[in-house]
């Protein structure tokens, strides 16, 4: 008897995450539309983009279109998702497809009663940095209104996570620490080629341990931090880990009174789970990283900020060979970034998946209780 339910359960939330991402689908289709040579692909595009008169590029409603909305697309959707799920009556008994008919025809007569107004469509002052990666919330479904040509995902996260639409680089402006390494020079090629607007600045010249005051001017600017600068021999508690926080910090306060979430993007190290291991030569370097790693979960788990963490495999740099490119290493890291990942790890050992737990569950003490004495 258990089994039969678990099964039914199994099978009904199958359709439902199918057919939405069939809606998923269409909905990305729609915006691809509008620059189509087709006038009438144009036409069902201009459609579509009722909804976002209704909630706009400022997240508030706006009453006027809210019964365009329902007939250009609360129902529409509606029609889409439930011919997403009468095909699965192909594949299994009628139960499961029914429950999910009837959430979804419970689902369209609760927002057409508030007219449009559900949990993910409502006026907000502030996006939250906290967002779903597998099911989507009000705070990752405002981003698509924010940002229209991404987070395409209504209810479970599949669309986004397939196509890759859950970033938006294309415009967004960018500023890029380390831009003279190879993460951070690999890093700037590839976000100029994704068509994003990209700044860099120089540790020792616009920013050290403490000074700031040049930065503030290119980060009110900025909607993405890239700290990918550092230092594996000298002055690496600075480099590695107060910079790092501080800079961090600075932006977060900087962008508060912004209707997106500031982002920022840093680059960690498969240090964080290895440790020195008896290497002197290491000793300094893993204590800064394992330091700045404590006080990123807390940025990780903050409102304030999206926050991501990279954790590459040794990638060939001037600080020696690596597993892979640096290049190679932009790559993977974009490609999980691109899918929503907060945790990034770029890897071939596998050290850097094993530190997701780590750096979430496992991290004890003070930051500044890892820093090595003089």
């Amino acid at each position: 008897m258990i089994w039969d339910i678990l099964i039914f359960l199994l099978q009904a939330a199958l359709v439902f995450v199918m057919s939405t991402a069939l809606f998923d689908a269409l909905h990305w289709t729609l915006h691809k539309w509008e620059g189509s040579s087709i006038p009438l692909l144009r036409k069902f595009s201009s459609w579509h983009w009722v909804h976002h008169k209704f909630l706009g590029l400022d997240m508030q409603i706006n009453p006027a279109y809210a019964r365009a909305n329902i007939w250009f697309h609360i129902l529409p959707e509606y029609l889409t998702s439930m011919a997403g799920t009468l095909p699965f009556l192909l594949l299994f008994p009628w139960q499961p497809i029914a429950l999910v008919a009837v959430i979804r025809t419970v689902m369209l007569v609760l927002t057409l009663r508030e007219e449009g107004l559900d949990y993910n469509h409502m006026s907000m002052d502030r996006v939250g940095g906290q967002q779903g990666l597998l099911w989507v919330d009000n705070n990752y479904h405002a981003m698509h209104h924010v940002y229209p040509h991404n987070f395409f995902s209504s209810f479970a996260n599949v669309f986004d996570l397939i196509a890759g639409t859950t970033c938006q680089i294309e415009g967004r402006r960018f500023l890029v620490t380390g831009a003279s390494g190879a993460f951070g020079s690999a890093m700037v090629d590839r976000l100029t080629q994704l068509g994003a607007v990209v700044e860099t600045a120089k540790s020792g010249v616009d920013f050290s341990a403490g000074s700031y005051a040049a930065m503030r001017e290119k980060l009110e600017r900025t909607d993405v931090l890239v700290l990918a600068h550092g230092a594996k021999s000298e002055d690496c508690w600075n480099a590695n880990y107060v910079t790092f926080r501080e800079l961090t910090e600075l932006f977060t306060d900087i962008g508060r009174s912004r209707l997106a979430p500031p982002e920022v993007w840093a680059l960690g190290s498969e240090v964080e789970f290895h440790g020195d291991m008896g290497m002197d030569e290491l000793k300094a370097y893993s204590a800064s990283k394992r330091a700045y790693a404590v006080r990123a979960r807390d940025f990780y788990r903050s409102d304030a900020l999206i926050y991501r963490h990279i954790v590459p495999s040794s990638f060939t740099s001037a600080m020696g060979k690596g597993a892979m490119s640096a290049g190679t290493a932009v790559s993977i890291a974009l490609f999980f970034i691109r899918r929503g990942f907060r945790y990034v790890p770029v890897t071939l050992t596998g050290l850097a998946v094993l530190n997701y737990f780590r750096f979430r569950f496992f991290q004890k003490g003070q930051p500044d209780d890892l820093q090595p004495a003089e």
